[in-house]
């Protein structure tokens, strides 16, 4: 059997075994409704906002924008190949856009992938080229001796290596190695649900490897990483059934819905995880686009692993505008939300007034123009966090951990929680 067979034999066995973790029986129209929040994102085409994420999403999903994904498409390309290949000589003080991280050049690659499209030209080459760089040089900031860490995250690395693999475009066994090292050895990958996010990527980065075959040396490395990543995010499971918690439950579900290591096990957590995830969608939790656009698939059995072989023929629901009902005059009315800073000297502790509805970030931003406080976040594919504290600046082994009262970690990002009137949010610098 030649590599191209062996290939569909895989996939054929994948899809045989996708029932063992599939997330069906959702109610239609609440699945709408989650694509329809990301309609009007599509409408934003200025280069930082927009978001290839978005576009996968909806191309493995059962729904489709019509015209719009098109016309995304096409204005995700011009931007990309515009601000990731424009020459260093044209770099001047007006020049001022700021480029797209590789995690999102990443992206980009699944999203021309997810149009069926494989990445070549010369244009196309230059984006790989650069993708592998900065891959490399990940692998000389972790080390010959494992001791450094990446300068971005493991998660963009992985992202990384799956985005080049659904295009078969192969990265050295040494790029793979550290993923597979870290894996093996680091067991501060899965701490809290930023790591079950980055469990989940490296394990379709490694299910991808798997399936093609671009790695044949590392493959019964890659095979032992996959059950290890598969059994530590079932460990991460909540109570309630989440993984980690609910906005990091859609990529975990990616990963384990292609899981081809069917355990009781695996069934029962993913039977959990349904419910959960429905009761969410009953209570609207999912309102920022990239969570959207990761869930997406997950309600129509399909991963980020599926682009290897992705499917442009399904027939795709036509999502049409959600109908608005025409706003009511009201009386902007305040909440009080006390803000306390701990872990570093002297500590902070102030209550801030701010209309009703308003985000966590806006919270901040409001205490910083009316006092000492100060802070400063830093983008991620998720959102921003927060880097800088009150002028403190989380070190190599710290990170600011934002708590609700009582004691209880936010699983929101800090531009997408909202806080309820008399409520206590802690700012508190923690290492690991």
């Amino acid at each position: 059997m030649g590599h191209l067979g062996a290939l569909l034999f895989l996939l054929g066995g994948l899809g045989a075994l996708a029932n063992i973790c599939e997330i069906t029986e959702v109610d239609s129209t609440l699945v709408e409704r989650l694509g329809q929040r990301l309609l009007p994102w599509m409408d934003r085409l200025s280069p930082e906002q927009l978001n290839p994420s978005i576009y996968v999403g909806l191309r493995l999903s059962s729904l489709q924008a019509g015209a719009k994904e098109a016309h995304y498409l096409h204005s995700l390309k011009l931007s990309y190949q515009q601000s990731l290949l424009r020459p260093a000589s044209n770099k001047d003080d007006n020049d001022s856009e700021a480029k797209p991280s590789m995690g999102q050049l990443a992206l980009y690659l699944l999203a021309v992938r997810a149009n069926c499209e494989f990445i070549g030209g010369r244009k196309g080459d230059r984006l790989v080229s650069q993708l592998k760089r900065f891959l490399e040089d990940e692998k000389r900031a972790i080390g010959h001796n494992h001791q450094g860490h990446p300068r971005t995250s493991y998660y963009q690395y992985s992202l990384g290596i799956l985005a080049l693999c659904v295009h078969q475009k192969r990265v050295h066994d040494s790029v793979v190695g550290k993923l597979l090292y870290a894996v093996e050895h680091k067991p501060h990958l899965l701490q809290d649900h930023v790591s079950v996010d980055t469990m989940a990527m490296a394990g379709m980065a490694f299910s991808c490897l798997e399936l093609s075959n671009l790695n044949p040396k590392q493959r019964n490395r890659i095979n032992l990483a996959l059950k290890r990543v598969q059994e530590k995010i079932l460990k991460a499971q909540t109570p309630e059934g989440y993984f980690g918690n609910v906005y990091s439950t859609p990529l975990a579900l990616q990963l384990l819905m292609g899981s081809l290591r069917p355990s009781v096990e695996l069934d029962t957590a993913c039977l959990k995880a349904k419910a959960a995830l429905q009761a969410s969608l009953q209570h609207k939790t999912f309102q920022n686009p990239l969570m959207i656009s990761q869930l997406l698939p997950v309600l129509n059995q399909k991963s980020y692993v599926d682009l290897i072989s992705p499917d442009c023929q399904a027939p795709r629901a036509l999502l049409e505008p959600a109908l608005e009902t025409p706003p009511q005059a009201k009386v902007p009315k305040f909440i009080d939300v006390l803000l306390k800073v701990s872990g570093i000297s002297p500590s902070y502790r102030h209550s801030v007034s701010v209309p009703a509805g308003s985000s966590l970030e806006d919270i901040l931003k409001n205490a910083q123009e009316h006092g000492r406080f100060r802070f400063r976040t830093q983008a991620s594919l998720s959102g921003p966090f927060l880097t800088s504290v009150l002028g403190r600046k989380a070190g190599e082994r710290e990170f600011w951990q934002v708590l609700r009262d009582p004691d209880t970690p936010l699983q929101q990002g800090i531009a997408d929680y909202r806080p309820k009137d008399g409520e206590t949010i802690e700012l508190r610098l923690v290492g690991w």
